[in-house]
């Protein structure tokens, strides 16, 4: 396996398990969550179809970990969806809208994402030679 493979494997990996860790206890954790200071969640189809698509997400690291060339497209997604929540919660942060208790999580999706771009850019040249020629 070279380099830029195993990379992308082991960063896609930690990801998908580190986010499965942390995101499954939500959703036996709304009502501490209003008492740690949050507002009580107005909207629980938004709040746990957030955690539902994050853990769809997580699967898709573990997905993308099992071949990372073949899945080198998606890391593109995957790096968005890292980007959205992290950039979205220092903002907040910064108007005053969520609990600066985030910021550790922000802060994590941040570095994840730039893992994700890391692996996809050193991929490069790697998955054009994986992905087979499907035209007739």
């Amino acid at each position: 396996m070279t380099a830029p493979n195993l990379f992308a494997r082991r960063v896609f990996r930690y990801a998908g398990w580190y986010g499965i860790l942390v995101l499954t206890p939500q959703y036996f954790l709304e009502k501490e969550i209003a008492r740690m200071g949050q507002p009580p969640v107005a909207h629980p189809e938004f709040y746990y179809g957030f955690v539902g698509v994050a853990l769809a997400w997580q699967v898709a690291f573990l997905i993308i970990a099992s071949e990372p060339a073949r899945y080198r497209p998606l890391m593109l997604p995957a790096i968005l969806e890292k980007l959205s929540f992290g950039i979205a919660a220092i903002i907040l942060v910064a108007l005053g809208r969520t609990a600066p208790m985030v910021i550790p999580f922000a802060t994590i999706d941040l570095t994840l994402g730039g893992l994700f771009a890391a692996a996809w850019w050193r991929l490069g040249g790697e998955a054009n030679a994986v992905v087979p020629d499907s035209r007739p």
